[in-house]
């Protein structure tokens, strides 16, 4: 029996001994592995080290592009650490400001509690193959090389209208608001023609960066399959060229580490005057042509060169603040060169058709009206030919509304889909429209007391009043639809839009909707059901309600415009942890 134990014991002994020398053995190799940044220190230590493009062959292609083909970031996300030297090597080489960044680190996280998966993405301009940034710039400031199929930004021809980053769906274009411009990775292309990497390439310690050489008839059929990376946007937009390759298999719950976080986007208060003026100018002028085409010739004379200045006034402070928009407005007139491929060069140019047409139809019903009785006398085509102006300002005002959604529309942001924009659009210049007119002939009817404003007025304000009530509530209730959307398990887009509206946007979002209700259907109800309220004594209150609701209306479309920026959501590259 005492031998059986001590037999077991020396067993259990020589069990621990060869145990512990394996371990022994395995921490010493481990220390002879190093890590990927002792690894890069020592190679860079050596005085004798090669020629840097020379070292970093392997990471580059050994011959140019060919036909159907084109240089592309290759990213091996085995080797990514996150440790964001290609962000720093991009920024020092390129010279950018200090909260200019062109390569950007994301995080993917998923599993379980138990076994956690956390993956790195280093991403920069994917020089797609159909860049929305290149067919959506106004002054082609964009430029796809021919034979290495980089995307590169001429940034002597960008104005800055800041275009090309609401329509890249990667939030590659950046930006400079010292420079006035916009600027982006264009993948070192100098260092390229002389066979060096670029920054990024050269400055990862692990080799995670590379530069290849694809087939586009390969990238477009691989981008069916919507391999790119988890919840990023989908690669049939653009045809993104970075492969992001990696052994692993990623757990089906892997999503951006930002995937839940919603934050406002950049609101752009120059565009949210330009859209709502313009859409006030254009309905205000159509809904007098309509009233104008219903009514006695005799009733209107006096009042349409009024509202037609005042439309006006209203489109020339619109074209005015679009300008504002501009990083370097002094090269405006560069707008018209994208014609063939930007909608934001067309609307440019149906707008400026639009004001030239205004002005020509305001000074002709000013003339028309008797105002200059020698020049009237002289061109009695004014009588027959002023309506047709009208219509035509009516014409090119609605061709540049449509082109103010589809510069949206182009986007492919579901937020901003042809029917939403559209509706939201075509709404604004019906609401503004009939508000501005009604509350313009109240105005002329109480400075001139003239008993054909007045009879002007009661034919034609039960008509405006019930449709600016039916308007006002056809467009609040379909704002407000978007609210059912919380209800969807999946964080959808247009549910994170809805977050955003009743959470840090829940201030304007409410405001909204108290103008919205005030001014387009309590003031108006008021108005409608006093008794002559176009008559002594009540013609004053009636003018200051009128002007109370024109305002109330016009606050109300311009917040909802702020949110209409502000709220938009879209899917994005992965992003860091968000508190």
């Amino acid at each position: 029996m005492n031998k059986q134990l001590l037999d077991a014991n020396e067993s259990k002994e020589s069990a621990c001994s060869q145990t512990g020398g394996e371990l022994i053995y395995q921490l010493l190799q481990e220390q002879q592995e190093l890590t990927a940044v002792e690894s890069f220190s020592r190679l860079h230590s050596d005085a004798n080290l090669p020629a840097q493009s020379k070292y970093y062959s392997s990471l580059m292609p050994s011959t140019p592009p060919g036909e159907g083909e084109q240089y592309a970031f290759e990213v091996d996300l085995d080797l990514c650490t996150g440790c964001k030297a290609c962000v720093t090597a991009c920024h020092a080489m390129n010279g950018l400001d200090e909260d200019e960044t062109w390569r950007k680190v994301g995080l993917l996280i998923g599993g379980t509690a138990t076994q956690p998966v956390m993956q790195h993405v280093t991403m920069a301009c994917h020089h797609c193959i159909d860049a929305p940034c290149m067919a959506g710039c106004p002054v082609e400031a964009y430029e796809k090389d021919p034979v290495t199929g980089i995307v590169k930004h001429l940034d002597d021809q960008c104005f800055g209208c800041q275009y090309c980053s609401l329509s890249c769906p990667y939030d590659v274009p950046q930006y400079n608001a010292r420079k006035g411009i916009v600027r982006k990775c264009d993948m070192c292309s100098d260092r390229l023609s002389a066979s060096e990497a670029p920054a990024c390439v050269q400055a990862c310690p692990n080799k995670a960066i590379a530069i290849q050489v694809v087939e586009l008839d390969r990238v477009i059929e691989d981008a069916e399959a919507n391999v790119f990376l988890p919840a990023a946007p989908e690669p049939c937009i653009s045809y993104p060229t970075t492969t992001y390759k990696t052994k692993k298999v990623f757990p089906r719950n892997m999503l951006p580490a930002d995937y839940y976080s919603v934050t406002p986007q950049h609101p752009h208060l120059p565009l949210i005057i330009m859209l709502v003026l313009t859409q006030l100018s254009v309905g205000a002028f159509t809904v007098g042509m309509i009233v104008e085409n219903f009514l006695d010739l005799n009733a209107t004379t006096l009042m349409m060169p009024i509202h037609a200045t005042g439309a006006l006034l209203f489109g020339l402070l619109a074209l005015g603040a679009s300008t504002l928009h501009l990083g370097r407005p002094q090269y405006a007139y560069r707008a018209f060169i994208g014609i063939r491929h930007s909608w934001l060069s067309r609307e440019i140019i149906a707008f400026g058709l639009f004001a030239g047409t205004a002005v020509l139809y305001a000074l002709s019903s000013w003339l028309s009206v008797g105002v200059f009785p020698e020049v009237t006398a002289q061109l009695p085509i004014l009588e027959h030919g002023n309506r047709a102006l009208g219509w035509g300002v009516t014409f090119t005002g609605g061709i540049g509304v449509f082109c103010s959604v589809m510069i949206y529309v182009f986007t492919k942001k579901v937020y901003w889909s042809f029917v939403s924009t559209g509706f939201k659009f075509l709404l604004t210049a019906t609401i503004l429209g009939i508000a501005s007119f009604w509350a313009a002939l109240t105005m002329v009817n109480l400075v001139t007391g003239s008993e054909l404003t007045e009879s002007m007025l009661r034919s034609v304000s039960p008509f405006l009043g019930q449709a600016l009530i039916a308007s006002s509530m056809i467009k609040l209730f379909f704002e407000a639809s978007i609210f059912i959307r919380l209800t969807n398990r999946q964080n959808s887009p247009m549910k994170q839009s809805a977050r955003l509206m009743i959470g840090p946007l829940s201030s304007p979002t409410l405001a909204r909707f108290a103008t919205g209700i005030f001014g387009g259907v309590a003031l108006p109800l008021v108005i409608l059901g006093q008794q002559e309220p176009f008559r002594e004594p009540h013609l004053l209150l009636t003018a200051i309600e009128m002007v109370i609701l024109f305002l109330a209306l016009l606050v109300g479309e311009l917040l909802e415009r702020y949110l209409f920026f502000a709220a938009v959501a879209a899917p994005r590259m992965p992003g860091g942890i968000r508190s």
